[in-house]
């Protein structure tokens, strides 16, 4: 490789935060049309490595080159002057402007001091043609789903220039088609010239579109290896240790039914939907985009309505759009949004933590601090949050932890039937067997557990019984030995009887109707 070839080098960089290393010595460097694929756990230290190269960070120590020479970056403006731009998994745009400005935003073409609109949308055209997205540079962003917004920051970089674009978890909520379509676009770039450092949970991407693989673990670069590397030796990299199984499903011997779900119906969403889920047992809902399986465990959690149709817990039935009498009665549901519907983000652990259980321990309007922060801090311990402490705030917390700790509300309240919707996602693979060994002792202990995944080998390998959902309907039921995945699928893409309101194209590239 010649210098010529190298667009970034990071050597020995640290950071380190209060009570916390972050970074120790860290390592990597990337070249002109490649892939560099960066690996880790939740909290390996990844997201605080790119918000370095991305300004919102400093190092304490080590150096950053861009081109063979040492640069010192800031903030954001000296990141996309060394042609550095950075797509986070929460996109930066601005909802109210459309896709031209936000594309432009604080650079917008002018002509006589006025901005030039019409040269604007045409700039932007061009961009939004390069990236292969179909949509009207006037459009407000607000309208655009998931996948169309993921194009447009990638519009967005290419208006830069950037010879490095930084991926954070591009794939984690787009369709198996919509990730084709971003790999055609990430290859194409490749070619161009464009160095891009791209992280992600989904390993069998790595092989599909990487170069190589710099693995972080605990804030340390442990090695550097080619992407076609098994993926056993990557987990062995990534976690320091072998997983002999993926999927770790204990079966338990089965009760009664904890839940219980029959006929019901949200007009135009979805129709006659009934199964129950018994003690000791997980229960799997799988489906395509759209197939209406959120919207019904968020109805039966009391947060959306529905129009007929009723729902039980150990028998007795639940009032409709009551979310607290749905906890009241042991429902506890972990959302698939667990940023913006599971976690007070400014909050700390253990006021998280205490969310659900905060009106038991009341009494007389004092809330029991003692009592609260010594459960907090069991179930904490018990889940292996990696935190600095109780206090700690828990948008700090790697994407992992966050998840703990959303699970571990539910664990305090003693819940009965718990509902996992998308429980893995953006989660890697040691943090993944973590949860799904939580779900083992939960079964073990007599709870039930209804858990949505778009991960279909997941829901295969954690399920007694696999429900399979088609345009707001149940189209069938498979037990454990019979649910292949092409027999998920057959299901999922079966027309049942009685047609339902198809979602809009919005929607089901915003991955709502899951």
């Amino acid at each position: 490789m010649s210098n010529a070839d190298e667009l970034l080098r990071i050597e020995g960089i640290r950071k380190t935060f209060p009570g916390v290393v972050a970074l120790d010595s860290v390592d990597f460097d990337l070249r002109r049309g490649e892939v560099h694929v960066l690996l880790g756990e939740n909290g390996a230290g990844k997201s605080t490595l790119i918000k370095m190269l991305s300004g919102a960070y400093r190092p304490d120590a080590g150096r950053i080159l861009a081109g063979g020479e040492e640069v010192r970056i800031h903030g954001a403006q000296d990141s996309e002057r060394l042609g550095i731009a950075t797509i986070y998994q929460e996109f930066n745009l601005v909802p109210d402007l459309t896709v031209a400005e936000n594309i432009f935003l604080g650079r917008q073409p002018r002509r006589l001091g006025v901005i030039d609109r019409k040269r604007m949308d045409a700039e932007a055209a061009v961009l939004l043609e390069r990236v292969g997205v179909n949509v009207p540079p006037r459009a407000r962003v607000r309208e655009l789903g998931i996948a169309r917004l993921q194009m447009v920051e990638i519009a967005k970089a290419l208006s830069l220039n950037a010879r490095v674009l930084i991926m954070d978890e591009p794939t984690a909520v787009l369709t198996s088609e919509e990730v084709d379509k971003l790999f055609a676009i990430v290859r194409r770039l490749r070619e161009d010239g464009v160095g891009i450092v791209f992280i992600t949970h989904h390993l069998e991407e790595i092989a599909a579109l990487g170069d190589r693989v710099t693995v972080i673990r605990d804030g340390r670069s442990v090695g550097q290896v080619p992407a076609s590397t098994p993926q056993d030796e990557l987990v062995r990299l990534m976690v320091g240790r072998s997983i002999e199984q993926q999927y770790p499903r204990e079966r338990a011997e089965t009760g009664a039914a904890l839940l219980s779900v029959e006929g019901l119906t949200r007009d135009g969403v979805f129709h006659d939907v009934s199964f129950e889920v018994r003690a000791g047992e997980v229960v799997g809902v799988a489906g395509l985009v759209g197939a209406g399986r959120t919207e019904v465990v968020r109805a039966v959690f009391g947060a959306d309505p529905y129009d007929r149709g009723t729902v039980r817990v150990a028998g007795a039935p639940l009032p409709r759009h009551d979310v607290n009498a749905a906890m009241t009665a042991g429902i506890g549901l972990v959302p698939e949004d667990r940023k913006g519907q599971g976690l007070v983000l400014d909050q700390s652990v253990e006021e998280n933590l205490g969310l659900v259980t905060m009106r038991a321990a009341t009494r007389g309007g004092l809330v029991d601090l003692k009592g609260q922060r010594e459960a907090a801090a069991r179930i904490a311990a018990q889940l292996g949050v990696r935190m600095a402490g109780l206090g700690q705030q828990v948008r700090t917390l790697s994407g992992g932890n966050q998840q703990k700790v959303v699970i571990g509300k539910w664990l305090l309240a003693d819940t009965k039937v718990l509902i996992l919707d998308e429980p893995t996602r953006g989660i890697d693979v040691g943090a993944k067997v973590e949860i799904y060994q939580l779900v083992n002792e939960l079964t073990a202990a007599g709870a039930a557990v209804l858990m949505i995944s778009s991960d279909l080998p997941e829901v295969l390998g954690m399920s007694d019984r696999v429900l399979v959902m088609a345009q707001g309907r149940i189209a069938g039921e498979l037990p454990a030995e019979q649910a292949t995945q092409d027999a998920v699928m057959a299901l999922a893409v079966s027309a049942p009887a009685t047609p339902r309101t198809t979602p809009t194209t919005t929607e089901v590239e915003a991955g709502r109707g899951r």
